[in-house]
């Protein structure tokens, strides 16, 4: 579960950014990431009580949790380490193509949310056919007052073309999904809501919201 000293690492990392004072209060990182390790777990659990898929792939929650440390070879920025921990859970892993369910923990900038961020292009042309094709479905999925109440502002898009992408024109019903690079929701949880002992059956609250159009995504993404 999420501590007050999880956070309290996490904050002191983000003032103290050095390979030297990582080294120092390493224990303090164990500690941390092993409460998020334990999130997770649960989490995992929780969303394979209501999505088949996942249950039936049951990943690692290990494997879900991207490395804090940063890749700096190409970035100005030479930090080492990032200032969250970040999970995302799907029947593929958090480094294949499938849609699924994603939690980033950082004090003051902690989120939640499920979707399909920034696919390959031969995954995002699949969405896009099964959309268009399957307009209604997905119209209902998206505008459910589920999924609403949960993330109140929608699908959004990891990115959008400027004119439609190929194949497709503006008199599609569609063309405003059509234009979407990827489709994500996003729900922003305060310090105190983590702390909260409801905290998790809200994230499996959200998740089971999100779930159709995760799968919706899966079904259309198939065996790639």
């Amino acid at each position: 579960m999420i501590t007050e000293n999880t956070l309290l690492f996490l904050r002191d990392l983000k003032r103290n950014n050095t390979r030297d004072w990582f080294e120092a209060h390493r224990q303090l990182y164990e500690e941390a990431y092993g409460d998020f390790f334990d999130t997770v777990t649960r989490m995992v659990s929780a969303i394979s009580s209501f999505d088949a898929e996942l249950d039936a792939a049951r990943p690692d929650p290990k494997s879900c949790i991207m490395r804090i440390y940063r890749d700096v070879r190409f970035s100005s920025d030479k930090t080492p380490y990032k200032t969250g921990f970040f999970a995302f859970i799907s029947k593929g892993g958090r480094k294949g193509p499938y849609a699924g369910y994603y939690l980033h923990l950082e004090p003051g900038s902690s989120f939640l949310g499920g979707g399909l961020y920034l696919p390959e292009a031969p995954v995002l042309a699949r969405t896009r056919q099964a959309i268009d094709s399957r307009f209604a479905e997905w119209s209902t999925i998206v505008s459910t007052p589920g999924l609403m109440d949960q993330f109140p502002e929608g699908v959004r898009p990891s990115g959008a073309t400027k004119r439609p992408p190929k194949g497709y024109d503006d008199a599609n019903p569609a063309i405003a999904y059509l234009r979407y690079k990827g489709y994500y929701t996003q729900r922003f949880f305060s310090d105190a809501e983590l702390l909260d002992a409801g905290f998790l059956p809200r994230v499996a609250e959200s998740c089971r919201a999100v779930m159709p159009m995760v799968q919706f995504l899966n079904e259309a993404i198939g065996s790639v």
